[in-house]
């Protein structure tokens, strides 16, 4: 069980990973303010309200200079990312932590971590499968790329929701790195904010329809966070379609489930979480 805490939370979000000084993709300008290091941020803002929250950059990163797409990427993120999670739980300072990131890495370890200090930790895929799973029976991805929807698929399994899961689309727009010059994710978006067409929220928009119609969606969450700005447009123009089908995203979801986990007082079961050593164990286990 955690701590409860009165008025105001106090959060922290950890990035999955920052870019070194030689990177040839940059992912948030020097000297960012912590709002302006914050994707969509005037997405998520009415929710941080009242709350005091901090971002930590994430640990620099070792898996190269591009961005994360493959399994080897992710577990290397993943490894980095877990002592800024225990140095921050160490510290006392905060409520709950979320972790950055469409793809969750560290995720499972950084609970096992939380669940230590009484502290909750969430993370963006697996916030939006549990909120999907509330508002129905069966949710599809709509991804960038072919290794990042095949890495989604396996945290989609690990989490238990396979068969929640109504099916993944791939959008194939890969995110940039030295071997493919990538689809400017960032221009599509900028067109979509001029109010111009877009190629990659025509493709959303299709892929989503037929999810729906092809696979049975009853909502539809966002896999890799470079995506995330997608949602209100994503939203309007299958409601303008006819279609009354949430769509959601990371960090709304991610954040919002931490705040729960404080009001309730609750981490993670320590019987899914075992601590070394367990004070009880169970003799036999289901798989």
């Amino acid at each position: 069980m955690t701590r409860v805490h009165p008025d105001p939370l106090r959060l922290l979000f950890i990035q999955a990973f920052s870019m070194p000084p030689d990177a040839d993709y940059s992912m948030r300008k020097p000297g960012a303010t912590r709002e302006e290091s914050m994707m969509n941020y005037g997405l998520i803002a009415p929710l941080l309200e009242g709350v005091e929250w901090e971002v930590h950059p994430g640990p620099v990163s070792h898996h190269g200079t591009s961005l994360v797409e493959t399994r080897e990427e992710f577990l290397a993120i993943a490894a980095a990312r877990l002592p800024v999670v225990r140095e921050a739980c160490e510290s006392g300072r905060y409520d709950a932590i979320v972790l950055l990131g469409g793809g969750d890495p560290g995720f499972l370890e950084s609970c096992e971590i939380g669940q230590r200090f009484g502290i909750p930790v969430t993370a963006c895929g697996n916030a939006q499968m549990h909120v999907a799973a509330m508002l129905g029976r069966r949710f599809s991805v709509i991804d960038v790329s072919e290794p990042h929807s095949v890495h989604y698929g396996n945290i989609i399994r690990s989490y238990g929701f396979a068969e929640n899961c109504a099916s993944l689309r791939n959008l194939e727009r890969p995110l940039p790195r030295g071997d493919h010059a990538g689809t400017s994710i960032a221009v599509e978006k900028s067109r979509v904010d001029a109010g111009k067409t877009s190629d990659l929220l025509l493709a959303a928009v299709n892929e989503a329809e037929a999810a729906i119609v092809e696979d049975g969606a009853e909502s539809l969450i966002i896999g890799c966070s470079a995506l995330y700005w997608l949602k209100p447009h994503l939203q309007q123009t299958l409601s303008d379609r006819g279609w009354d089908i949430p769509v959601l995203e990371g960090y709304s979801c991610a954040i919002e489930l931490g705040k729960l986990k404080v009001r309730l007082g609750v981490t993670v079961s320590g019987v899914a979480f075992p601590q070394a050593p367990a004070p009880r164990f169970r003799r036999v286990k289901k798989a």
